[in-house]
């Protein structure tokens, strides 16, 4: 397979690279009572609050609900704080999945594709996505991960660099604007400490290989972080092979002219992701591992190569702290799809091969006042994103597989503007109350191109106002009870714009933003250092809610619903039972339904739709039940970690016509540090699906030739090693 011609990955390209009552919810056990390592000041407390804060156990502190830091019995959210160890030990650390399957609400599949992304969604938000994030905003270190369109990506995120990762669910997630279903925000350690330099190892099944370099250190005010990994794997089915490099940089400035300064470069490099497809039910029953016969025959595949500049500056005015995050970056994708020679010779048609360019970037201003009871923060955030898409044939003469002929140039620009303010009242002793408003407004151009300076244009734009509101009790120091709401919206991504069901040119303009209620209530509790518990009910009422309409070869089209719903009951645990043993538990019941019917489409081109969807059936990608549970024994001679996921079933369409079965699979992992006098290396091994059960680990929703399923492996095998220099 001839690669797709890239910008060269080069030092000067990575500059200096140098989610009623008792069941138990969304909590997990970083036990530190100290702010992350990004948190700004934390503001004034009222002295029994802060008494009270003393007296509780220790809590992980969380930022992402509040913009402050909080602990987390203080947050009328549902949030998590999943650790560095919890995210890099025994891991192969190339997928976010590996480390936060630990977290109610949130459902991350690694769909064995790397060319496209991670299947993640939060209470049922982005499940519908057939490639890449949306229904949740992504950040790493300040800097949104998601493009201004509310689409976004994982594959960079710096796991070996990571400090943590919160994960943010239900109504203060739409302080974060528009396509707030839920937030992840990754934090890399980026504090002053004894440098320490390490190389890591690890290789496994499927001839699957990483390595990759840390460093990080600094003293004084000063700090910086620097990871560089190499990530091959030959893939567990047929035609799925990946190349990727990635390079994260961060430092910390912390006494500077104008304040604490923070610079992050990211770089992401990956000539070629082969795309085995979906298959239908009975090609994944007969060869699980095999590529669809229309991947091979178009060898599809997709090329990306991104790189992302970011600075945040907090500067203390007097009483107040001004917050500036700043960021540049582009993104390069190419794409060959399987769609059929003769589809994309109709005049209207696209083409098979999609390549765009796009340079994105944006502003956060924030200004925090905290005086005696009160907190407030407010600010205005600014993105924009040009884009050039062009189409191309994936055929040239009798010969599949190869850019051939111009279908499409467009020009898209994409701007998003958003004034905010949230304030913290801390009442009396026992409550404290939250609330915010934020006013989005995002705008979609777009041009042909092809059509000359007199080519017509398209303009969309989307508005909505998102409220909050939080109330929190803490029942005693160690035990509180929250109550919130907010009103969430979500637009089109550019993607989901991208393509007309009926197979005309242009944008699908008949697309509507979607609007939600969301309610919950819970209860936390640190009951001693070493045990946490949470539990959280929530219910969501979407109206307009955006849905596959048609799904072929790799290609979506989208349409707005009526109505659908959301509620159901996470719950968490972490429990150190002695010195040697511990245990997680996680668990997510949700019904997710459309409230009412509607037409959808058999196929693409569509121009009517007539095959009939049940108010009352399931949304697709979202499965009723999820389980996470951990058992660890820590004896000294080595660390055995025992983990056990399952799922219930994943239906595949909006009909409820397929569905993949539920599972149920256990991993085990051991390590040990070894100690070689000046080196100590920590080895592991693990093994994944102990069983070999066989089973689907994700589904395509609604694809129209019922290539649903994706599967995933049975047993395999992975040993690595961490040595510090």
């Amino acid at each position: 397979m001839a690669d797709t011609p890239m910008r060269p990955y080069t030092a000067t390209t990575l500059a200096p690279i140098a989610l009623a009552l008792s069941l138990i919810g969304s909590a997990h056990g970083q036990q530190t009572d100290a702010a992350p390592s990004d948190a700004k000041p934390v503001p004034a407390q009222a002295p029994a609050a802060a008494a009270a804060d003393r007296a509780a156990p220790l809590a992980p502190v969380v930022v992402t609900a509040t913009r402050t830091p909080r602990i987390q019995l203080d947050v009328p959210a549902s949030v998590d704080v999943v650790d560095q160890q919890q995210l890099t030990d025994a891991q192969l650390r190339v997928n976010l999945s590996e480390g936060l399957a630990r977290v109610p609400g949130l459902v991350i599949l690694n769909r064995q594709n790397y060319a496209q992304d991670l299947q993640l969604s939060i209470r049922g938000f982005g499940a519908r996505s057939s490639f890449g994030e949306r229904g949740v905003r992504l950040y790493v270190d300040g800097v949104p991960a998601s493009f201004p369109d509310g689409q976004g990506q994982v594959s960079h995120f710096p796991l070996n660099a990571a400090d943590h990762v919160e994960v943010l669910r239900g109504p203060f997630s739409a302080l974060y604007g528009n396509s707030s279903g839920g937030v992840v925000a990754l934090t890399t350690d980026l504090k002053p400490q004894p440098t320490d330099l390490d190389v890591s190892f690890a290789y496994g099944g499927f001839n699957t290989f990483r390595v990759g370099f840390d460093g990080k250190g600094g003293q004084d005010a000063n700090a910086f972080n620097l990871d560089a990994d190499r990530f091959r794997t030959d893939g567990y089915r047929t035609h799925s092979a990946v190349r990727r490099d990635s390079t994260n940089l961060a430092a910390l400035l912390g006494d500077t002219p104008l304040g604490k300064a923070k610079i992050f470069i990211n770089a992401l490099y990956m000539p070629s992701a082969q795309d085995a497809m979906g298959l239908t039910s009975a090609q994944a029953a007969a060869a699980p591992n095999a590529a669809s016969p229309q991947a091979l025959q178009f060898n599809t595949r997709k090329a990306t190569h991104q790189n992302t500049i970011g600075t945040t500056l907090d500067s203390n005015l007097g009483p107040l702290l001004l917050t500036s995050t700043a960021w540049l970056g582009s993104r390069d994708v190419t794409q060959y799809q399987a769609i059929p020679t003769t589809t994309q010779a109709a005049p209207t048609s696209p083409g098979g091969v999609i390549q765009f360019n796009r340079d994105f970037g944006g502003t956060d201003l924030r200004l925090t006042y905290a005086r005696g009871a009160w907190t407030t923060s407010g600010g205005l955030d600014y993105e924009r994103m040009n884009e050039r898409r062009k189409g191309f044939n994936n055929f040239v003469g009798t010969a599949l597989g190869i850019e051939g002929t111009l279908r499409r140039d467009e020009m898209n620009v994409v701007t998003a503007l958003a004034p905010y303010l949230q304030t913290e009242w801390r009442i009396a002793d026992q409550w404290i109350a939250d609330a915010g408003v934020r006013s989005s407004r995002v705008k979609i151009d777009n041009t042909n191109q092809l059509l000359g300076n007199g080519a017509p244009s398209s303009t969309l734009s989307f508005t909505g106002v998102e409220p909050t509101a939080g109330l929190v009790y803490r029942i005693t120091p160690r035990f509180s009870a929250y109550a919130s709401y907010g009103r969430g919206f979500e637009t089109p991504t550019l993607n989901e714009l991208a393509y007309r069901p009926d197979g005309n040119p242009g944008l699908n303009t008949a697309l509507q933003a979607a609007r939600s209620n969301n309610g919950e209530i819970g209860f936390k509790a640190a009951l001693a250092p070493t045990l946490h518990y949470t539990l959280a009910l929530f219910d969501t009422h979407t109206k307009s809610d955006l849905v596959v309409q048609t799904n072929s070869g790799g290609r979506s089209s989208y349409s707005n619903v009526g109505r659908t719903r959301r509620r159901g009951v996470e719950a968490s645990l972490d429990w150190s039972l002695t010195p040697r043993w511990s245990t997680a538990l996680g668990v997510q019941a949700i019904k997710a339904t459309f409230s009412s019917a509607f037409l959808t489409c058999a196929a693409a081109p569509c121009t009517t739709p007539t095959l009939p969807v049940a108010g009352g059936n399931k949304l697709p990608g979202v499965p009723a039940r999820t389980l996470f549970a951990e058992l660890k024994y820590h004896p000294g001679p080595a660390d055995l970690t025992l983990e056990v996921r399952a799922s219930s079933k994943l239906y595949a369409d909006d009909r409820n016509t397929d569905s993949a079965p539920g599972y149920a699979i256990a991993d085990f992992a051991i390590a040990k540090t070894l100690d070689l006098g000046r080196y100590k290396p920590r080895v592991f091994g693990r093994i994944d699906n102990l069983a070999g059960n066989t089973y689907i680990g994700s589904v395509i929703v609604n694809e129209s030739n019922s290539r649903y399923f994706e599967p995933s492996p049975g047993r395999t095998w992975l040993v690595g090693m961490d040595l510090p220099l």
